[in-house]
This record gives structure tokens, C-alpha cells and sequence, in this order.
């Protein structure tokens, strides 16, 4: 049950090379660990954890090379600070290239901790690593890491969208058109600094496999494709097909990157600027379609430019008032990504978006200091108008909106500092700061400070906030981190918030705070325990009681939660992981508590060198929807699992890794629900009769 991104990875697991550059067998990071570290507490599902987990696997199948890497991709990794960033950079010009990896341990800052978590994202390789290779397509028929992954998914259970239709009012109820299978086919070979090659098809459960390329269906409901190549001389990248973009702090432009606040209370605040990155995740609307490209315009400069034109996701209307403002019109964008019944199929691709814009980035020879500037232009096809709500008055409207901004970082000793600026067609204006300094070995600070004004738009953009977008919203953050003994650490934070105008569920100005802290204690190489505390208050609207309010006053919502973990590794066969996390709600003081808990137990054996089984069993009890539980599970490589938990129950998942030889390996994942007290399970279309929901996953893996 848990906890996504750290890596314990033995020293006996490197193999040191006799070559120039050094290799060693990595295992594959241990995600549930390492998202743990990053994130404080899984709260939502709006969160794209499996952006995010798309990212980190990208950096293991293709990981950074610590010769050649510059500082921006180093901090791109969210695990190293500013100050070990820079001693390594140092190390490196003082005394040329890595030759092996045991030499992290002679550079200031990288205790073995740090190296192991490090170790599955990283490659210490020549600088001249792709010399002698052969032309392109030689080095792409010839790359090791090239993987083709077929998964199947299916719900055991019959769902209420996949009976059969009934009569209401004379018309047939709505069902889903689809079979409820869920498949993927999914394709890469790619090589770090060089080139990416891919493609994936998803087709949803409930979504139909039509062949129909006038608008635009080829079988599988989603299709994406991408290709890139990197360092061609003066052209430092270039994708063609589906693509994302990161620049400055990620106000305008950013991709899969992003934290924010976490358990991990100083590297994640800030952004890297890694500018055009391939696209290989199945979440379908968080990317750009086109073509970028990236040129070295002089030694200390960089130029970006990018187009895309893609359809997405809108539901048009037609104005019923022949004075209206627009003669048809959508009311926002839709991100499900599901095709499944007639109405979702009718507004599938409905809505033209076309993008272009560029970028020009400069960075000093020492790389202490960048700045850079963004400009982003959006069109689309038809005008998007909010529904008319008092929250929705300075949302963007309209067809087209254009975005420019200034960024910097600059490290000065132990302090980084960096920011973003940018300013909507709207005239609204969007700002981030910040800085990190280590004020000893052990000790680390962070201030951030951010303003989005409530007409600020940026479509794209994603950088650090409480809210989901960054619009309508004032804060301050503090974060801590102190090591006082060894195997000890200490990690706080403080943030206030404030939002100007309405928002949905609030009817009025409000503020709120954020606060975490965790104690960690590792007391060996392979185990982790650690406690953690987190209040948050975020007012809005109370519940309705019946009571007619002529000014309605959003309440004081109030979450605190307490989290308890241990990992441990028994055997180097054998790992344990034990979890509870409890939280409890009040809306508004004077008002009762509502409470949910979750106690998970977490078992993996490596049975032999062929097979490995993980396995969950839970105990959760949630008042409602709103004290539900969320917590990541372990499931087959490149899928993300975290299901919402309520009412009361118990979660069970199963996996078995079966390497059935060096090329072929196959996941079978069971998980199911029991509920207590319920004669239903889920709602709408996916509501399922009796107290169980269970379903099954298998995935093969084929390596060229």
C-alpha cells in the first residue's frame, strides 16, 4: 500500500565496468517508496500522478548521464538540492569525467542515501557516448531499450451501463456502446540524448473499436505517436507528433514535472526548465501535437519554437438569446478522456485547438545564472463562455488568448534563487518566487511566494499553487528540512493562502493554511519509519440544510490527518510494508468531526529469479465521500493505481512479475473491494449489484 518514489538500492548491486565510463545492474525504482518522500498525502484524484510516474520511468529507461548533464536536468530529477548539484558540477570540471559511480561518494553531499535514491535515474557514461554508433537508424535497430507492452483490464463484475437498456418515459436508457474490456498497445525505443521513438493505443472500458479516419478514429479510441531526436549539431532537439513542454517555473509551459507541496519540503518547489520533452503517457489532453524544435543560437543561448493543432473534448451549445454574446459556444473543456455512450461520443473532438509560441533561454557558462523568455498563443475554434456563475465572472472567454513571460534562476553560494512573471491577453498577471539555501549540511529552507490574479489566464500552465489551476490565488510558503543525527530527518512546512474571488463551493473571498510536518528515522539501509501530522484549511460553502441564506458564507472546512509507516526489508527476498493513515473533517466549528482511516499491510517475495509477488490486505472505514481515503497501490509496470476508499471494507490487491525469460515478462494483477452494509457498489453506469467490486489485469512485455 504505498508510497511511490524512493530507491533502496545495495551497493552490491553495482557492478563496476572496466571500460572508460562505468555500468551497473539497476534495479527499477521503487515508485511507491519514492512518491511517499515526495508527496505529503494523496488527497485528490485531479492530481496527474501518472504524469508524473510516466516522467520517472522515462528517467529510468533512459537515464540522465552524469558526465554530460546540465544543472537544469539534474534538478529536473527532484531529488538532489541546489548545493549537491553544484558540488557535483564542480567535481565535474575540476576533474573531468565519472569513471565509475562509487566516485558520488567522494563528492561533497552525496551520503549513501542520496546515491541510492538517485542510482535507478542516472548513468555514468562517456561524454562521447553516441560517437561510433553508427547513423540514426543503425543506433535505433540497435538500442537495447525498445519494449513492446500489451495489457488487458476488466472489471469481474456485470456494471449497470453494460445491461441491457430499458424504457423511461418512452426513450431507451443510456448504456455504454463498448465492450467493458480495457486494452493498451504501447511501443518505445529510445536512447538518453539521442532519440525517441513510440506510440500507444488505449481503448477505455464501455468505449467502442471503430475504424472511422475521417474523424479521426483508427480502431482504439485514443491513439498518440511521438518522435524525437536530440544534440544534431545546432538543433538540440526536435519532436514531431505528441510532445510536451517545460519552461521557467511552469506558469506558462509544464509537463509532467511538477509536485508542489509534499513530504519533500524544499526540491520540489521549484521548476526545471527542460524544455521539449516526448510524450508517452495515456492521459489525453495534457500534451501538444505538432512539431518543436530547439537550436543553439550562440554558446549561451537556446531558441524554441512550436506549433500543434489538435481536437479535443467540447461540449458546443447554441445561444438561445439572439443578442448573445457568441452564436454557439462551448462551456469548458473536457478532460475524462471517455468515449463511451452517445453523449460523450457527441462531444468527443468537437473543439479545434491550434497553439504556437517559442521561447529563448539564456544560461551562463558557469550555469549559475538562466533567464528566459515565453510566449504562448491559443486559438480555438469556437468561443468558450462559463456558465454565467458569480465564481465564473473573470474566467476566459473567447477564442484566443496570447501569454508572454520573463523567468530567471541564479545561484549565488548556497542560495537559489529563481521565478517566473507572465501576463494573460486578459491584462491579469501571474507571478512566482522563490529561494533555497542550505544554511549548513544539514540544515535546508525554503520561501515561496506566489500572486495569480482572478483573471489570469494560462492554459497550460501548472506552476506551484493550492488550487488545481493557477488563477484567483495569493500565497506564502516555508518549508523546512533538518538532519540533526544521522539516520534522523526532520521536514515541515507552512503555507497561507488566500483566494481574492469567488470560487466554486465558496461564495465569497476566503483564506486558509496548510501545515505538515514528519519525523523519519531510518534505522538501517532497508528500512524506513517515519510519522507524519498535516492540518489544512481551505473554507467552503457548507452543506446544504435546508436553510435559505440571502448571502451564503463559505464555512471553515478544517482536514487533519495523521500518517504511521514502516518499511522494512526482512530479507533480501522478503519486504514488508505497514501503513495507517487517519484523517477527520470538520466543515465549520461546532459541527461534528466526520473521520476515515485506512490499515494497509504490504507484503513482496522474490520467490527466485523468475518470479516476484506483492501483495495488500486493508481495513478502511470512511464516514462519506469527503473523508474518503486515498492510497497508491503497487500495480503492473507503467500503470498507476490509486482508488478512492469509503464506507467501510476491505481492499485486496495480488501481483505476480513473471520473468519468463530475458525478453518476455508477464504481470497478473487481481484487486477487489468488499464493502460492508451496501447492497451496491459505485453509482450511475458503473453501479454494480452486491457488495463487491473486483477486477483483473494481466500485462506482457516484449524487449527487442
Amino acid at each position: 500500500m504505498w508510497l511511490l518514489l524512493a530507491i533502496i538500492l545495495h551497493s552490491s548491486f553495482l557492478i563496476p565496468h572496466s571500460t572508460k565510463a562505468q555500468d551497473f545492474v539497476r534495479r527499477p525504482p521503487d515508485l511507491d517508496r519514492l512518491t511517499q518522500e515526495l508527496f505529503a498525502e494523496i488527497q485528490s484524484d485531479q492530481v496527474p500522478f501518472e504524469d508524473l510516474y510516466e516522467t520517472l520511468l522515462q528517467y529510468y529507461t533512459t537515464p540522465i548521464n552524469v558526465n554530460t548533464a546540465t544543472r537544469e536536468e539534474f534538478r529536473s530529477l527532484l531529488l538532489l538540492n541546489e548545493n549537491q548539484i553544484t558540488t557535483l558540477l564542480r567535481h565535474r570540471d575540476t576533474n573531468g569525467d565519472l569513471l565509475s559511480v562509487y566516485e558520488l561518494q567522494s563528492i561533497e553531499g552525496y551520503d549513501l542515501r542520496t546515491i541510492h535514491r538517485i542510482l535507478p535515474f542516472v548513468s555514468v557514461l562517456s561524454s562521447n557516448v553516441n560517437a561510433g554508433r553508427g547513423s540514426l537508424w543503425q543506433r535505433i535497430a540497435r538500442e537495447e531499450n525498445n519494449a513492446l507492452y500489451l495489457r488487458y483490464e476488466r472489471v469481474l463484475q456485470e456494471r449497470k451501463g453494460y445491461t441491457p437498456p430499458t424504457l423511461f418515459q418512452g426513450r431507451p436508457t443510456t448504456r455504454y456502446l463498448g465492450s467493458p474490456d480495457k486494452m493498451l498497445i504501447r511501443y518505445r525505443v529510445s536512447h538518453t540524448k539521442d532519440f525517441s521513438l513510440g506510440f500507444a493505443m488505449e481503448k477505455d472500458a464501455g468505449e467502442q473499436l471503430t475504424w472511422n479516419p475521417k474523424n479521426g478514429q483508427f480502431g482504439a479510441d485514443y491513439v498518440s505517436a511521438h518522435f524525437l531526436v536530440q544534440e544534431r549539431g545546432r538543433l538540440k532537439t526536435l519532436a514531431l507528433g505528441d510532445y510536451q513542454l517545460q519552461f521557467g517555473q511552469g506558469l506558462l509551459l509544464s509537463s509532467g514535472l511538477g509536485v508542489g507541496k509534499g513530504a519533500e519540503t524544499i526540491t520540489t518547489l521549484r521548476r526545471s526548465s527542460v524544455g521539449v520533452r516526448a510524450y508517452s503517457s495515456l492521459l489525453e489532453n495534457t500534451f501538444f501535437r505538432g512539431g518543436a524544435a530547439t537550436v543553439q543560437v550562440a554558446p549561451t543561448v537556446q531558441a524554441t519554437a512550436f506549433a500543434s493543432h489538435k481536437n479535443v473534448d467540447a461540449n458546443l451549445q447554441q445561444a438561445q438569446d439572439s443578442l448573445a454574446q457568441f452564436d454557439e459556444f462551448t462551456s469548458g473543456l473536457l478532460y475524462t478522456g471517455f468515449h463511451r455512450t452517445a453523449s460523450e461520443l457527441a462531444n468527443r473532438h468537437q473543439l479545434n485547438e491550434t497553439i504556437g509560441g517559442g521561447n529563448v533561454g539564456y544560461t551562463s557558462r558557469n550555469s549559475n545564472l538562466s533567464i528566459g523568455a515565453t510566449g504562448v498563443y491559443t486559438h480555438y475554434g469556437t468561443p468558450l463562455l462559463k456558465r454565467a456563475e458569480p465564481y465564473n465572472r473573470y474566467e476566459f472567454s473567447g477564442t484566443d488568448n496570447l501569454a508572454l513571460s520573463l523567468y530567471y534562476t541564479y545561484v549565488w553560494r548556497n542560495l537559489l534563487l529563481f521565478g517566473e512573471t507572465a501576463r494573460s491577453s486578459s491584462g491579469g498577471l501571474g507571478t512566482v518566487n522563490g529561494l533555497l539555501a542550505s544554511l549548513g549540511p544539514t540544515v535546508d529552507a525554503a520561501l515561496l511566494v506566489r500572486h495569480y490574479d482572478k483573471n489570469f489566464h494560462t492554459l497550460y500552465g501548472n506552476a506551484f499553487s493550492e488550487n488545481t489551476r493557477n488563477i484567483n490565488e495569493t500565497g506564502v510558503y516555508i518549508g523546512l528540512k533538518v538532519r540533526p543525527v544521522a539516520r534522523w530527518e526532520v521536514s515541515a512546512y507552512y503555507d497561507q493562502f488566500s483566494f481574492p474571488w469567488l470560487r466554486y463551493r465558496a461564495s465569497a473571498p476566503t483564506t486558509g493554511h496548510d501545515a505538515l510536518v514528519r519525523l523519519a528515522y531510518s534505522p538501517t539501509k532497508t528500512s524506513l519509519l517515519y510519522a507524519q501530522l498535516r492540518q489544512r484549511l481551505k473554507p467552503r460553502d457548507l452543506p446544504s440544510d435546508g436553510v435559505i441564506r440571502p448571502v451564503p458564507l463559505p464555512g471553515e472546512q478544517l482536514r487533519q490527518s495523521v500518517l504511521l509507516y514502516y518499511n522494512s526489508a526482512i530479507s533480501p527476498a522478503l519486504e514488508m510494508r505497514t501503513r495507517v493513515q487517519a484523517s477527520r473533517l470538520r466543515d465549520d466549528p461546532g459541527l461534528a468531526w466526520r473521520r476515515g482511516y485506512v490499515l494497509a499491510q504490504d507484503l513482496s517475495y522474490q520467490v527466485n529469479r523468475v518470479l516476484k509477488i506483492t501483495g495488500r490486505y486493508a481495513l478502511f472505514d470512511a464516514d462519506d465521500y469527503d473523508t474518503r481515503q486515498y492510497v497508491y497501490e503497487q500495480d503492473v509496470l507503467l500503470a498507476v493505481s490509486i482508488p478512492a476508499l469509503y464506507g467501510q471494507g476491505t481492499r485486496v490487491y495480488g501481483i505476480a512479475e513473471i520473468r519468463v525469460n530475458r525478453a518476455i515478462t508477464l504481470w497478473l494483477r487481481y484487486a477487489e473491494t468488499r464493502y460492508r452494509n451496501q447492497n451496491t457498489v459505485g453509482s450511475g453506469l458503473e453501479e454494480i449489484a452486491g457488495s463487491l467490486r473486483g477486477d483483473v489485469k494481466a500485462q506482457l512485455r516484449v524487449k527487442f
